[in-house]
């Protein structure tokens, strides 16, 4: 549903592989520790717009936040995710270091696909979507072995999709299972709707951390809104565009064809933590078939 989601829905790989310079003939560059590398970074505190404008955070002393260049150097250097993931930047809680174990952050980015009416809040039968969900990621795990990719299996919801309408905030979290993996992964997503479009900030973390994840989780939640102008209330009808889908394919959206299934398989590199991102093959194929009806053609 964003282009985002082409981005980061592509790669997996497998825990443990070792890096291999295809040309020894250069000397290796010297590995930075933990503290090396986070002391790159520039840390930002307090109130802090998002590129564009159209989004405030108010973060308080547990978090700060990283602009979108340190956010790729985390996600891409410090996580070993590829390169070319474009965001809005991080959410990284204080009381971790994100290259630790236990590190965890807040992965932000923007669904610029029109206005999203919660008119079917109250009508979602969220136990029914998700096993349409399931039935779905395991059949795409065929295709997924096909390509050499590692499958993704859809435990169930860590934390039931939630609506706050007052505040026209979504939230759920998701565990899933990867094959060969230690540990579970969890992904407890927030969705702000806006007038123009979605704020969508995704926590990343291994189901061993999720008591720390969904305790400071409702902070972020209540630190992202968006900006006078651009609230869900300042829509205007007959003039800003309708986005296509509802709130029940923005939470499949979350599993099928968004950004954010991260998983943290720890490939260590000497202090740090290298981490993996992983996404779901065929996932607008998904998306297109679950709520149009129609058979969309395989990717």
């Amino acid at each position: 549903m964003t282009r985002i989601a082409a981005v980061l829905s592509v790669i997996a790989l497998c825990v443990g592989a070792a890096r291999v310079l295809a040309d020894p003939a250069p000397p290796a560059a010297p590995q930075l520790t933990a503290e090396q590398f986070m002391a790159q970074l520039k840390p930002q505190h307090g109130t802090v717009p998002l590129p564009q404008g159209f989004a405030t955070l108010q973060l308080g002393d547990d978090f700060y936040y990283l602009n979108p260049a340190d956010a790729e150097k985390l996600l891409v250097e410090g996580w070993g995710n590829p390169p070319g993931t474009k965001t809005l930047g991080m959410v990284i809680p204080q009381s971790v270091n994100p290259l630790h174990r236990d590190g965890w952050g807040v992965v932000i980015t923007y669904a610029d696909d029109g206005h999203v009416s919660d008119d079917d809040a109250a009508k979602i039968d969220y136990g029914d979507l998700l096993q349409k969900m399931q039935k779905a990621a395991e059949e795409d795990n065929a295709a997924r072995k096909q390509k050499g990719y590692t499958p993704m299996h859809l435990v169930g919801w860590a934390e039931p999709p939630r609506y706050d309408a007052a505040s026209h905030k979504l939230y759920w979290a998701k565990q899933y299972k990867a094959d060969g993996a230690e540990d579970d992964t969890l992904n407890y997503e927030i969705r702000v709707l806006g007038r123009k479009g979605v704020l969508e900030m995704t926590a990343v973390s291994g189901m061993r951390d999720i008591d720390s994840v969904k305790q400071q989780m409702p902070r972020v939640l209540a630190s992202a809104n968006f900006s006078d102008g651009n609230r869900y209330e300042d829509f205007k009808a007959g003039t800003d565009r309708m986005a296509a889908y509802g709130l029940a394919a923005l939470v499949a959206g979350g599993i099928a064809a968004k950004a954010g299934l991260f998983a943290k398989l720890g490939l260590i590199l000497l202090a740090a933590k290298k981490f993996i991102v992983l996404g779901l093959a065929g996932a607008a194929a998904f998306f297109r078939k679950l709520f149009t009806g129609r058979k969309a053609p395989r990717a």
